[in-house]
């Protein structure tokens, strides 16, 4: 038998009581927004803009214009090419940063029903209570993923800033590559994340979840 919490509700207003409120959705698609650009940054930075063949570009391109540079000055137009894109990539990192801090603030003004801690609380006591239950063990699973892609997050923020503010972290340089290093795993990790979600989304709409993409636009109804 499953376990039924009592929850707040918005009695004198059922219209306003939503499976999704408003900021929690407002944060859901920014996130998608601001990830996206961030990967589509590192991207093109992995391609177009790479400095080894935009410099051999660059060098090809001057020549037959009548132009001659070097080697080296090549590089550094490369280069410069790179850190501008590098430079949006830290924008996005500061909007994520921001993003982070705010779905902190909103866990504390959620309705009690609609916070992350409860609701996966509620789900380890469901799957705890009711065994070999394949739905409960199901929501218990995709909250867990949840709350590690948070914890991921996390990671990539606290590395994100460190390699932005690199200069006034000068005391902690000698872990900088590691820092690096494993900012740049998480983001594979958010890759996987991504691709995760999104084959549960479209599973779950063609089964007994149909209207998750809705209700995260709309809100849905508990």
């Amino acid at each position: 038998m499953a376990i039924i919490e009592p929850v707040k509700k918005d009695l004198r207003h059922p219209a306003k009581n939503k499976k999704y409120s408003a900021p929690l959705r407002l944060w859901h698609w920014l996130n998608l927004i601001i990830i996206s650009g961030s990967l589509i940054t590192v991207l093109i930075n992995a391609t177009i803009t790479d400095d080894h063949s935009t410099a051999i570009l660059i060098q090809s391109d001057l020549k037959d214009s009548g132009a001659t540079i070097n080697a080296d000055q090549a590089r550094s137009a490369a280069h410069s090419l790179s850190d501008s894109v590098w430079d949006i990539h830290i924008y996005f990192g500061y909007a994520l940063a921001a993003l982070f801090l705010f779905r902190l603030i909103l866990e504390f003004f959620q309705l009690a029903d609609q916070k992350f801690i409860s609701i996966i609380k509620s789900k380890y006591h469901n799957f705890k209570t009711i065994k070999n239950n394949r739905i409960a063990r199901h929501e218990f699973t995709v909250k867990t993923i949840y709350a590690l892609f948070y914890l991921l997050l996390l990671v990539m923020v606290i590395t994100g800033l460190f390699l932005a503010f690199e200069d006034a972290m000068a005391p902690f340089k000698a872990i900088r590559h590691s820092v690096k290093q494993v900012h740049g795993f998480c983001m594979y990790l958010v890759l996987a994340f991504i691709a995760v979600h999104l084959a549960g989304v479209f599973l779950a709409e063609r089964k007994d979840g149909a209207g998750i993409v809705s209700d995260m636009i709309n809100g849905g109804k508990e």
